[in-house]
């Protein structure tokens, strides 16, 4: 909840950013290769053998604690990795169990500052390694023997069946003193509770449980706690098409995405996090809805500029790494329907009200009353020209229709007539420039022939019955001319070699979160079976451990794109919502 590692089916942690999801990283191995930061911890290779993957791995229960487990020719031994959520600096701790047998271990720990950049100073303080470069400092407490070579630092150890050797990284601003001591026992302890704590208030007991609960938990896990805002996943460059161009920064706080968490945690039972989300959202935001941005950092900045980092080779090769992300100066007016519906189902969940948000909301709309009819970049950043999304203007009703409600309950005043008859004029122009008659579907755009996944979400937010002709019409266009040979939504049209409606060259994997619509939209005509049969094929794709990257290539059958991807895990939860309230679930 300040940053996250990931760790590899080897034990290696390759991807650590500290002290935020945002900052640079410490190991950037994950974009580039050893030299750019990494640390394994697993059984000693033999000669020139490679890391072995673990036999097993798994979450310890309900949480966030990972648990992967060798057997090897000389026994069994588990390593067990957490980050205790905590107050101070974030910390990533790893403890060595022995299970059966003597097993020998090492520790081989490459910490490269500034994106795998820079070598750091690493010295010995008071029998504690730190590693030092600018600002920043990387601390590492162990009882276990470490030694230099090849500017990594190494342990090399035995483990029998019940010893414990644990390994403690934390980081600390240079400037000041050496940070605690850490008690990696007692931290071990406090993680579960915590997590086994935050649980206990999940109100779903359906029969996608699992599913549900994880991706709940990933949920908390990418929101920074210190502000509240969520991040749309812990990386980035991770490339939606393999040795494509496709990869993009998603460490900050897209309005959109964070609007859809809070309404799939307020839906299960979590209305602190709401809370602390729409805290932050005021005070992003500014009470300035003319100059609203798409995203922020994850303590509400602004300024995101996108670079590319030219030394790191990229995610088997695929090329520019970027780090920011210019998509933040882009119109996209169907964020405003996102963050007003987030407000007004905090509001009808019994969110304790706040006047200022409710005057964030009249003023986002006053100023769509003047934007709604201009062309935009839409929901999907595309980096061509502007158009008239059919999604925005969708998603543009939505925010006059949820307006026009609360102002109907009596909680605020405005004018309600106009905002009426404005609501009106926006589903009537939909309906006539959106649809396209022939083919009995809604478009990407106004008079295109392209279809758009976004569409499916006309039926959810309510801007047409599920039963109307055009919906299912549209479902059915999309199932025929979006689908890959699984079943699987793509987002748009694209065309490989030649800049497509996005501006960029190449292709992309079916994304995750339309395939879920679809089956949310299957579920609301009536077709159900379909819909659990799609939604559990959709389970069938996450990794081991339950996660969801943005897309799925279907020639390659593997994730792709930004891992893990809260965008992915959102539309699961709402959907086995969805399923379980229709009783469409097998045995």
């Amino acid at each position: 909840m300040q940053t996250a590692a990931l760790i590899g089916r080897d034990g290696t942690a390759d991807w650590l950013c500290l002290p935020r999801f945002d900052s640079h990283a410490v190991f950037a191995g994950l974009l580039g290769t050893e030299e750019n930061g990494f640390w394994r911890l697993g059984p000693t290779p033999l000669g020139d053998e490679t890391p072995r993957p673990a036999t097993r791995r798994r979450y310890r229960g309900d949480s966030l604690v990972l648990e992967s487990e060798w057997d090897t020719d000389r026994g069994t031994v588990r390593v067990i990795d957490f980050m205790p959520p905590r107050d101070g600096a974030p910390q990533l701790v790893r403890i060595v169990e022995g299970v059966s047998g003597r097993v020998r271990m090492t520790s081989a720990l490459r910490m490269r500052f500034s994106y795998g950049w820079v070598v750091p100073w690493v010295h010995k303080v008071d029998h504690r390694t730190v590693a030092v470069a600018g600002p920043d400092s990387v601390w590492l407490d162990t009882d276990a023997e470490t030694y230099g070579k090849d500017l990594t630092t190494y342990a090399d150890f035995t483990v029998s069946p019940g010893e414990r050797v644990a390994f403690t990284i934390s980081w600390q601003a240079s400037h000041l003193k050496p940070p605690p001591y850490p008690e990696p026992e007692v931290a071990l302890e406090n993680t579960e509770e915590f997590w086994r704590d935050w649980v206990e208030h999940c109100t779903y007991h359906g029969p996608y449980r699992e599913a549900v609960v994880r991706s709940l938990i990933t949920l908390k896990a990418l929101t920074y706690a210190p502000t509240g805002g969520i991040v749309a996943a812990p990386t980035t460059s991770l490339p939606e098409d393999i040795g494509g161009v496709r990869n993009w920064d998603y460490r900050f706080t897209w309005l959109r995405d964070a609007a859809i968490t809070l309404s799939s945690l307020l839906r299960t039972g979590y209305r602190d996090e709401a809370r602390a989300w729409r805290e932050w959202l005021l005070r992003a935001v500014a009470g300035d809805p003319e100059n609203l941005q798409i995203m922020y950092g994850i303590a509400g900045e602004r300024e995101l500029g996108e670079t590319e980092l030219t030394w790191l080779p990229g995610y088997e090769g695929s090329t520019p790494v970027r780090v920011g992300n210019g998509a933040a100066g882009q119109l996209q007016l169907d964020v405003y329907g996102e963050v007003t519906e987030a407000l007004h189902l905090a509001h009808m969940t019994g969110l304790a009200r706040n006047d200022y948000a409710s005057l964030l909301q009249l003023k986002l709309i006053r100023y769509l009353e003047d934007h709604w009819d201009e062309p935009d970049e839409g929901i999907w950043e595309v980096r061509g020209p502007r158009r008239h999304f059919v999604h925005s203007k969708v998603m543009a009703w939505v925010a006059v229709d949820r307006t026009v409600k609360l102002i109907e309950s009596g909680e605020v005043d405005g004018p309600l007539e106009r905002w009426r008859d404005l609501r009106d004029e926006i589903h009537r122009t939909v309906c006539e420039k959106g649809y396209d008659k022939e083919r009995n579907t809604f478009t990407q755009s106004y008079g295109s022939r392209e279809l758009d996944a976004s569409l499916l979400l006309i039926p959810q937010m309510g801007f047409l019955p599920p039963d109307d002709k055009r919906v299912i019409g549209t479902i059915e266009a999309i199932q025929r001319e979006l689908s890959t040979e699984d079943g699987f939504v793509m987002r748009y049209p694209t065309a490989g070699s030649t800049p497509g409606v996005d501006g960029l060259e190449g292709d992309e994997g079916a994304f995750l979160a339309c395939s879920f619509w679809l089956a949310d939209d299957l579920a609301m005509i009536g077709r159900v079976d379909e819909a659990r049969q799609l939604f559990e094929r959709l389970l069938a794709l996450r990794n081991d451990l339950g996660l969801l990257a943005e897309e799925w290539d279907p020639k390659l059958k593997r994730q792709v794109g930004n891992f893990p991807q809260a965008f992915s895990h959102v539309p699961l939860i709402d959907t086995a919502l969805r399923l379980t309230a229709s009783g469409a679930y097998g045995g």
